[in-house]
């Protein structure tokens, strides 16, 4: 799941330094504010958080802003959060359910020069597969006896428990769950008990690319397409889709998915930020997207993220 930061160029410098003037008898020396007494985003110690490989995020709902913890590890490595616990049927396994139960109903009439078609391919899979696996044996006695993960892609973890995302008002707050042993999904990842005996509410300072103002998307599409706010806009894409495959919310999923009217408004503003010719194809993309339609897109993501949101003091 890659993450998009968005970098603000300098301001121009001039060409030539001004030295301050040496403080007469008369004047005072003001005291040298102390830059660490007040952490601002972005600004810090990052050894931490590159130790553990976790980061804390901000994020900004209708109801507030909250800080939580979000880590990516291959798929291999985490188990999907358990949300048995919800209302509703867990959708991810109903679908996978349906699927086999149409399988197992699906009638097949073949007239008989296709079956044997399909006898003879049949075959050649299973003739294949046998020399495949010779292959692979092969493989692997040359390479010894380690063995290969079965995915390395990475997904999103955050600190969630029985798919409801925990967000905290305060960094305090955060710590002292952190620390008390409350299971959560987060727990599971390797650096997790690092991350415990060294944490402190001062680390709680997300980056600028790690801070997601939700709270202003729907606002911001209503003001039509003059005044969109890419960053803002394509920071709330990623962060929803991280949320919908970690909470499993496949609805925001299928919302966001390629060839989905909000991908194609996520698209047609990254073209914007990345200028020169597909800018000028962005922009006029972005025209043939309605304001109304993407901002009660928007509006449903956020309600559906809200919902799953455990609020913690």
């Amino acid at each position: 799941m890659a993450r998009q930061s968005s970098h603000r160029p300098d301001a121009d410098k001039p060409d030539t330094a001004t030295v301050d003037p040496e403080p007469t008898d008369d004047e005072s020396v003001p005291a040298a504010e102390d830059a660490d007494a007040t952490p601002r985003a972005g600004t810090g110690d990052r050894t931490l958080w590159e130790s553990v490989r976790i980061d804390p995020v901000s994020l900004a709902l209708p109801d507030g802003v909250g800080y939580t913890l979000r880590a990516y590890r291959p798929a291999n490595e985490v188990t999907p959060t358990d949300v048995s616990g919800r209302d509703d049927e867990d959708p991810f396994e109903a679908r996978a359910a349906q699927a086999a139960e149409e399988d197992d109903e699906a009638v097949v009439i073949l007239d008989e020069e296709f079956a044997k078609a399909l006898e003879e391919e049949e075959a050649e899979a299973r003739v294949e597969e046998a020399r495949d696996k010779r292959d692979d044996d092969t493989r692997a006695d040359s390479d010894g006896d380690e063995e290969q993960p079965a995915s390395t892609e990475e997904i999103p973890v955050f600190l969630s428990h029985r798919g409801r995302l925990l967000l905290f008002k305060t960094p305090e707050s955060l710590v002292n769950f952190v620390r008390s042993g409350a299971a959560n999904d987060l727990s599971q990842v390797d650096t997790w008990k690092e991350l415990v005996e060294r944490l402190e509410p001062i680390h709680i300072n997300p980056l600028p690319e790690d801070d997601y103002e939700l709270d202003l998307v729907v606002e911001n599409l209503r003001g039509g397409h003059d005044a969109w706010d890419p960053t803002l806009l394509i920071k709330a894409g990623e962060i929803a889709r991280d949320l919908a495959y970690a909470l499993r919310l496949p609805s925001v999923l299928e919302m966001l998915a390629p060839g989905s009217s909000l991908d194609d408004l996520d698209e047609a503003l990254r073209a914007t930020v990345n200028g020169g010719f597909a800018g000028f194809i962005g922009r006029r993309r972005l025209k043939k997207i309605g304001a109304q339609t993407a901002s009660l897109g928007w509006r449903t993501i956020i309600g559906k993220i809200s919902s799953v949101v455990d609020w913690r003091d």
